[in-house]
């Protein structure tokens, strides 16, 4: 994997498009920046960093044939492998939160915001970017994040890190296929945060209710159970899971 290493921009995600735009850029690539101010995360939110203390970057993956219903198949392959890779780092009681969180001790320490081009019904590209608190320490009026140095009480070598969970990438995006998508998504299940335990969960007009998380669908929909036994399917703008 092709690493281009940057000061400072305002979004890696943004710079990567825009670089695809200018030139042929080969897959795999990867755009890393020790300073990001204007990070973006899922539905719009800011991806807040400290420059220099943190890992964001994004990944260009190529793709000749990917039916668009097979989208969240690499949001699954994504996450696990940042999953595997901080578990190598150690890192404990590692969770994913539905769709792209990874949690530490139920709190968030890595974001991953997937942007794909699309011709007709297939993928050609994804722009894959990632956020992960490796160094900060202090998260102002966010009680539910955490940060590596955090957890385990030392810093990291941020290449270090960024070069293992590109190593995992690399692979999981290399043998990427629907074929696997049965196997995948039974992994990810695995590791799904909340699963078959009660949970609270929110709707955009701030009314709650409760459910158990079953699993997730398909095209990416979170299935929740709840009164009667009834399974209801919800889009990621549908519903919020609070913890």
């Amino acid at each position: 994997m092709e690493i281009i290493k940057l000061n400072a921009t305002n979004s890696t995600n943004t710079y990567l498009k825009n670089l695809v735009k200018e030139k042929e850029v080969k897959d795999l690539t990867c755009i890393w920046s020790l300073s990001q101010d204007q990070g973006r995360g899922q539905q719009g939110a800011k991806w807040i960093s400290d420059p220099y203390k943190n890992l964001t970057f994004s990944v260009l993956k190529v793709f000749n044939q990917l039916p668009s219903e097979y989208h969240f198949l690499l949001n699954m392959e994504v996450s696990l492998a940042i999953f595997r890779a901080l578990k190598k780092l150690y890192i404990p009681d590692l969770a994913v939160k539905w769709a792209n969180d990874i949690l530490s001790d139920k709190k968030k320490i890595c974001g991953i915001l997937i942007e794909n081009t699309l011709n007709k019904e297939q993928i050609t590209a994804s722009v894959i970017g990632i956020g992960l608190n490796v160094n900060q320490l202090f998260f102002k009026d966010l009680p539910n994040v955490s940060s590596l140095q955090k957890i385990m009480g030392h810093p990291f070598d941020l290449e270090e890190v960024l070069l293992l969970i590109c190593h995992e990438l690399e692979v999981a995006l290399i043998s990427l296929s629907p074929t696997r998508f049965d196997t995948v998504l039974d992994q990810y299940h695995a590791h799904l945060f909340r699963k078959d335990k009660p949970s609270t969960f929110e709707y955009p007009n701030g009314k709650r209710f409760m459910g158990y998380i079953k699993g997730v669908s398909h095209n990416g929909q979170l299935q929740v159970e709840q009164e009667d036994a009834v399974v209801s399917s919800f889009s990621l703008k549908e519903v919020k899971l609070l913890y």
